[in-house]
């Protein structure tokens, strides 16, 4: 079988879209179907029409050089023209069984036109709305032109895919609130490759260079975006160091939050206390995890954390570690409280701290829930049994192609 992947962005890129996208891949290979990868004009700039990275093929497709496809509105349809004028050739060329088009509904809408003039049956995997996703970074303002724009083009999408899939039961429910129907659906929920995260020594060195050594550390590995938090984790500090002096933070990663925290953390007066270790390289991140006592994932509660579940508390509890987080419904569909880890009054500081803090004094029941954890993530959340759910799917999809080619070969003939 062979499936046309259609993508926003993919490697060299960083980000937790990429490192889901390269996991599908990878898995599927395993399953012995064979993938092919194309991204939008939002890759960036292309210098060529394909790239080969980390062993990976990606056909790209040129930015717009019109000079409306700079200004809003029209620079997203600009992305739809440019993607389904490379789309269509690529179709042409490789033949795929499949269009499989992720998130935005930008993708879709360029999939689907080919879709049905190739006769290419078309799935939508809806990683989250980029609506919310908007409004929740400070882009478009919540029930704005722009944000009811969006919600039309991914309603008219996900009406119009022969299958949708998403990543978690809170988008699954929203779905179906749009009047889709249930069968269409299916989730493919984010996991992690448990192999890889298996846990790893501690690094005295790194720890002892980093100024953590010897000392109790809570910490945050990931984006530095404002729906994660970090200003309410900072602003619990002072609090959790007035019992616990020898408490340290670590966060590791950046992002557009970056500036205000290192800001607020002079403003709180414990910058001697929070080590801010920059963006790290993907294949060092399992030994800063192991540096932390704790993971915190203070998320807030708005749309986009209420529907979807992240990825980074997954690759925590593989690693062994614990992990204390907001009771957003995100967090709620992956942490089962006091079982496999603990969960937290959103938008809270006293909540938090009360929370780590009572954690981090009763390190006689770490070593259950840790082995809770992590037999979670091996039994439900592993990238093999995620993938699989593929499966079904694209059979059936296949078969309907084929019985629909086979339908309509007689009259074509009469022509």
């Amino acid at each position: 079988m062979r499936i046309l992947h259609i993508l926003d962005h993919s490697l060299p890129l960083h980000s937790g879209y990429t490192f889901r996208t390269v996991a599908i891949l990878a898995q599927q290979r395993a399953l012995g179907w064979e993938t092919l990868h194309l991204t939008g004009a939002k890759q960036g700039r292309c210098d060529t029409l394909e790239q080969t990275i980390d062993g990976w093929h990606f056909y790209r497709t040129a930015p717009g050089r019109q000079w409306w496809s700079r200004l809003p509105v029209l620079g997203q349809w600009s992305v739809i023209l440019g993607l389904s004028r490379r789309l269509r050739q690529l179709a042409l060329q490789l033949k795929p069984d499949i269009l499989h088009a992720h998130s935005p509904a930008l993708n879709a809408i360029a999939a689907l036109g080919v879709g049905r003039a190739l006769g290419i049956p078309v799935v939508y995997e809806v990683r989250a709305f980029w609506e919310d996703a908007a409004a929740d970074h400070g882009s478009s303002r919540p029930g704005g032109l722009r944000y009811r724009l969006t919600r039309m083009l991914e309603n008219h999408a996900l009406r119009r895919a022969d299958a949708i899939t998403t990543i978690c039961e809170g988008l699954r429910q929203d779905l179906c609130a749009r009047g889709l129907p249930p069968d269409k659906i299916t989730v493919i929920p984010n996991a992690v490759d448990v192999a890889a995260f298996d846990t790893a020594p501690k690094q005295p060195g790194l720890a002892h260079a980093m100024g953590l050594a010897g000392h109790p550390v809570i910490g945050f590995i990931g984006s530095f975006y404002a729906y994660e938090g970090l200003a309410l984790l900072l602003r619990a500090m002072p609090r959790m160091l007035a019992a616990t002096p020898a408490l340290r933070l670590l966060l590791a990663g950046g992002g557009p939050q970056e500036a205000q925290l290192r800001a607020l953390a002079v403003e709180l007066g414990i910058t001697g206390q929070v080590v801010f270790a920059g963006r790290v390289p993907h294949a060092q991140v399992a030994q800063y995890y192991q540096l932390i006592d704790v993971l915190v994932y203070p998320r807030l509660p708005m749309r986009l954390t209420e529907l979807v579940t992240p990825l980074k508390p997954l690759e925590a509890m593989a690693q062994g570690r614990l992990v204390a987080a907001s009771d957003v419904g995100g967090h709620r569909e992956l942490i089962q409280d006091g079982q496999t880890g603990v969960l937290f009054r959103a938008n809270d500081a006293d909540a938090l701290a009360q929370s780590v803090l009572a954690l981090l004094g009763q390190p006689a029941s770490w070593p259950l829930l840790r082995r809770r954890a992590r037999a979670y993530v091996e039994r439900e959340r592993s990238w093999a049994g995620s993938v699989a759910r593929y499966a079904d799917l694209y059979r059936r999809l296949s078969a309907q192609r084929t019985h629909v080619g086979m339908v309509r070969q007689p009259a074509e003939r009469t022509r």
